[in-house]
């Protein structure tokens, strides 16, 4: 990805043509990403002294390409950085790509074979890792260009490959820090070892199905499937007697590694068998039987073999037992020599080997379904096996502890908050980090192991081998002469220590730049909660140890991505939705022409495939194109702090939808603009003229002017700015979406469009003048509001509003910033002047009424020609409000004629609906509607209420009511029966007149 300073300037996008009659999403996120780098707007200089917001991106693998969970970080990520950019913070945004060792290797070796036909040991180490560089060259920047489709705002000058030569003198010297303060130990212990990539993967890269019984399982390097999901029960024969112990195990091809038995010391059927050996049937050597609390003792027979070379839960039996260590497979899954007859099987055919034997020998006692957890790698699909293997290990307790301190003492704070309880339980655990992997793409650890005459190995940690002989000299106090050879270990470090570095890393440390002092520690990090601990704990004891820093100070966690049917989105199940084809669409055709599984569940489940996620009713076309903003949106719109997050693909249509709704309020702006200023014009009455300019934000000097519904709406942007505001500060992003759906669609569109559409027509110039500023007032804070979260089309109509840039508190005239970027967020305290409570309740009031009266004409379907009522209220204020707003009720009742009275008066042949114990609304029915239906209805209702009135009644009346009911209670009571009894008052007065007729 090259930096901006590289980029050819970008022309600005031609605006010259009218705006489409519809929202087009991929038009209008044509050209604006390339504009925006090219004019460095993600790299917004520092306003205010201090005032900065830093935060790195989590690293997505090199390999990969964007997927749903890759796009709810970016959202929200890019959604938080652009709210802090518009609050005037300087913000740094850096970008990073993560080499990903074990898949990088894999994806190459698989490539290499296809092209050259050469594995990675015909190639050799050195020309492999050349492989490695030029495929990345070739095909790794794939993902950063996903990114910047969705539109995310980084700093691509900082960018960061963790293999590049600022990561590798970091990683070299983080790890030569630890060992040389003792930290860093390397010892045989069992891995997670992958047989297909012949390296140990981490924990996080194994994959556990559960299997109810006995399923078949496709596994790398057999061309059958393999039955797992059974035990097996096989007899060792007791030293001099004619007794036997039976074990039962999953795994009867690791009986060639057992080392002893192990029983309960309280389980009576095997206690005097404690102390005693057993007969080995293939190594024709006896075993021990030995006694442990740790036995469980109703698995299987309540006898477990112990393997330590192959099982970490026998390897703790061996610790404590002191027993021998047996390794019985090689680095491909083969048996070794350990049993000549066996030597050379594959670990599976083993199994079968070993089950046909112990029958010839009279040692196989059954075999049964067992329900299990099988270990598969993520990457290959291949069972884990569990090898005991030298590895480096980074001693964790004393780091794990000061991290534990850091949340208590709340210089961390770990959002949501409910995560510090398995923080402190993961951490106090102190469990040491095997940092090794046998690959060969990867930082290569820069420990050598040095040779000396008296054939003493002695390990040091230095950056060269130049260094590693001054340290074995200067440090060791070894003499140069002793010295037999120097060679560095094999292996690499994990990704994962790499990785929790990145922060501190990318700013330059080692080294104190200015970077690093300015910006470090930083302000966010934001990630999935999956990796709390294999990453953000590890980056916080890094960070700490070597820095003396936390490295950021809260960290904000998301929940899993998970399809409609609730089921985490994976590779390896199917179902994972690819956000490019959401974002610019796809056909039916081209989604089933692709692979739906890794191949890990193929067997095993029936995949969830990505074409269940279609919405039904269009699965016969593929996923439509919503846009890259739709999709942010959505994905913003979701409470992401929970565990699990539910993503359902109708919600992004609707976003498109919400799309176009914000599209035509802002082409009704511009044409209502257009023909107020052709109607001065053509009364040869200049806006010059009339000191008046359409194009400007509507100012307080205006507020006596303003219509009722005026006030309204910019008082409903005020309480939209406030709650935009409180919610980015609290992380709470659905919240905002949910704020600015119900602002833009029910109350600007729904509600004050409808009701300035009369004025604009038909309306006095001033009145039509306010309005037209009033609605370029909201839209314009709405849109800023917005555009966090749909950056492409907000800066698409920005750029088409006939503003001037005017304080909304303040007459101020000032350039327009060139884009929405550049903008100031709408800010709480200039709206609050804009907050207008009575006007507020007196609007809600009118919508009241107004959907009261429509619910009554659809009930009845009397249409707009023919519809007629009067308003009955006893209420003075509130007669007197309708009536000066008579004409708003009429436009949002969609009603020919009304009266608001405050009596009832000649209304038999009318139908009612009553909307509180003082207001009720009569429509009149004329001939369309028959009456004695509109009587049934009013008797049900009748006798509805009256039980409802007597049931207060009866309760009131209680003896025990007064003594036992508190106050506010029975206040509540008493309004109650008073509303209940005016109410059925009214309906019997209208009752009464229907019948006359």
């Amino acid at each position: 990805m090259c930096s901006d300073s590289t980029l050819v300037p970008s022309a600005k996008k031609d605006l010259s043509q009218p705006l489409a009659q519809t929202y087009q999403p991929r038009e209008v996120e044509r050209g604006w990403y390339s504009w925006w780098r090219s004019c460095r707007f993600f790299r917004r200089p520092q306003l205010h002294q201090g005032h900065k917001f830093v935060m790195v991106l989590p690293p997505p693998n090199v390999t990969g390409s964007l997927h749903l969970g890759h796009a709810l970080t970016c959202s929200v990520q890019d959604a938080i950085a652009r709210w802090h950019q518009m609050k005037g913070a300087e913000v740094v945004f850096v970008p990073g790509c993560d080499h990903a060792g074990i898949a990088t290797q894999a994806v190459v070796e698989r490539h290499l074979l296809a092209t050259l036909g050469k594995t990675k040991h015909q190639l050799g180490r050195e020309r492999f890792v050349e492989e490695v560089w030029k495929w990345k060259e070739e095909k790794g920047d794939a993902i950063f260009k996903q990114m910047e489709r969705l539109g995310t705002a980084l700093d691509w000058n900082r960018s960061v490959f963790t293999m590049d030569e600022g990561m590798t003198e970091a990683v070299n010297e983080a790890f030569i820090q630890l060992f040389d303060q003792g930290l860093v130990y390397r010892k045989h212990s069992p891995v997670n070892w992958c047989c297909s990539l012949q390296s140990a993967i981490s924990d996080i890269e194994v994959e556990h199905v559960s299997l109810p019984g006995p399923s078949e399982l496709r596994v790398p390097g057999y061309d059958e499937p393999v039955t797992f999901g059974m035990m097996y029960d096989l007899a060792y024969k007791v030293v001099d007697s004619e007794a036997e112990l039976v074990v039962s195990t999953t795994r009867p091809e690791t009986l060639l590694g057992d080392t002893a038995l192990i029983v309960h010391p309280g389980d009576n059927r095997y206690s005097e068998f404690i102390g005693k050996c057993v007969y080995h049937p293939f190594r024709r050597q006896s075993i021990p039987v030995v006694a442990d609390e740790g036995v469980d003792v109703h698995f299987g027979t309540g006898v477990i073999k112990v393997t330590p070379g192959h099982s970490k839960e026998d390897y703790e039996f061996s610790q404590r037992h002191k027993l021998e260590q047996i390794i019985m497979l090689d680095d491909e899954g083969r048996i070794n020599d350990l049993v000549p007859e066996f030597e050379g099987l594959p670990r599976f055919k083993a199994r079968e080997a070993v089950i046909s034997a112990m029958k010839q020998l009279g040692l196989f006692r059954g075999f049964r379904p067992h329900s299990m957890m099988l270990p598969l790698c993520s990457r290959t699909g291949d069972v884990i096996e569990a090898i005991l293997k030298p590895q480096w290990f980074i001693q964790c307790s004393q780091m794990a502890k000061d991290a534990i301190k850091a949340v208590e003492s709340q210089t961390l704070e770990l959002l949501p908050p409910s995560h510090g309880k398995q923080w402190s339980e993961w951490l106090e655990c102190g469990v040491d980090w095997c940092v090794s992997r046998q690959l060969w793409w990867g930082h290569r650890i820069p420990a050598y192991s040095c040779k000396l005459s008296n054939e003493r190995q002695v390990w040091v940690a230095a950056s060269s081998e130049g260094e590693a002989l001054k340290k074995l000299v200067q440090r060791e106090g070894v003499a140069e002469s002793t010295i037999i050879s120097i060679q560095q270990d094999e292996d690499v470090l994990d990704t994962w220590f790499c990785s929790g570095l990145y922060p501190f890393a990318a700013f330059g440390w080692p080294h104190h730049t200015l970077d690093f002092t300015h910006y470090y520690p930083t302000s966010l990090l934001e990630t999935g909660h999956d990796i709390l601990f294999f990453w953000v704990a590890r980056m916080v004891m890094l960070g700490q140890k070597l820095t003396g820093q936390i490295p950021f100070k809260t960290v904000l966690l998301h929940g899993l991505m998970c399809d409609v049917n609730g089921h985490k989105m994976s590779k390896s199940r199917g179902n994972v939705i690819d956000p490019l084809d959401i974002i610019n669409g796809t056909s039916l055709e081209e989604l089933k022409g692709r692979p739906q599984s890794a191949g890990i569940y193929s067997s095993l489940t029936c995949p969830d495939s990505a074409l269940t996620q279609l919405p039904t009713a269009k699965n016969t076309k593929g996923i439509p194109e919503c846009g890259a903003d739709a999709l942010r949106f959505t994905l913003c719109s979701s409470n992401f702090k929970n565990q699990l997050l539910s993503f359902d693909l109708t919600k992004v249509e609707q976003n498109k939808f919400l799309g176009n709704k914000i599209w035509q309020t802002v082409k009704f702006l511009l044409s209502a603009t257009k023909k107020m200023e052709d109607r001065l014009s053509l009364q040869e009455e200049s806006l010059a003229h009339q000191e008046t300019n359409l194009n400007t934000h509507v100012t307080l000097s205006q507020r006596d002017e303003l219509s009722l519904m005026d006030r309204w709406i910019l008082s409903q942007v005020s309480s939209l700015v406030q709650n935009a505001n409180r919610h980015f500060e609290s992380y709470d992003l659905h919240l905002i979406t949910i704020a600015f759906t119900n602002f833009w669609q029910n109350c600007l569109c729904d509600v004050y469009l409808e009701c300035i559409k009369p004025v604009l027509k038909s309306g006095s110039r001033p009145a039509q003048i306010s309005a037209i500023q009033t609605l370029l007032t909201a839209v314009d804070a709405g849109l800023k509001v917005l555009a966090p979260f749909m950056p492409f089309l907000t800066e698409e109509l920005y750029q088409r509003l006939p503003t001037q840039k005017i304080n909304v508190s303040e007459n101020k005239d000032s350039q327009s910033p060139e884009s929405i970027m550049e903008c100031n967020y709408p800010d709480p305290n200039e709206w609050s002047v804009w907050k207008d409570q009575e006007a507020e309740e007196q609007g809600d009031t009118i919508l009241e009424v107004a959907t009261a009266i429509r619910g009554l004409k659809s009930r009845h379907k009397v249409s707009f020609k023919n519809s007629q009522g009067t308003l009955v209220t006893t209420e003075t204020k509130m007669v007197e409000m309708l009536r000066e707003n008579l004409d708003t009720l009429k436009t949002l009742s969609r009603i020919h004629h009304l009266e608001v009275a405050t009596a009832v008066t000649n209304l038999s042949h009318s139908a009612v609906t009553t909307l509180s114990h003082s207001t009720s609304f009569y429509l009149h029915l004329q001939n369309s509607v028959s009456i004695d239906a509109e009587l049934s209805r009013l008797w049900k209702k009748e006798a509805k209420l009256k039980k409802e009135l007597m049931k207060f009644i009866k309760n009131t009346s209680s003896p025990k009511y007064i003594l036992n009911t508190p106050p506010q209670i029975q206040k509540v009571h008493k309004e109650k029966i008073t509303t209940l009894s005016s109410e059925l008052s009214q309906l019997e007065t209208l009752i009464a007149n229907l019948n006359k007729k």
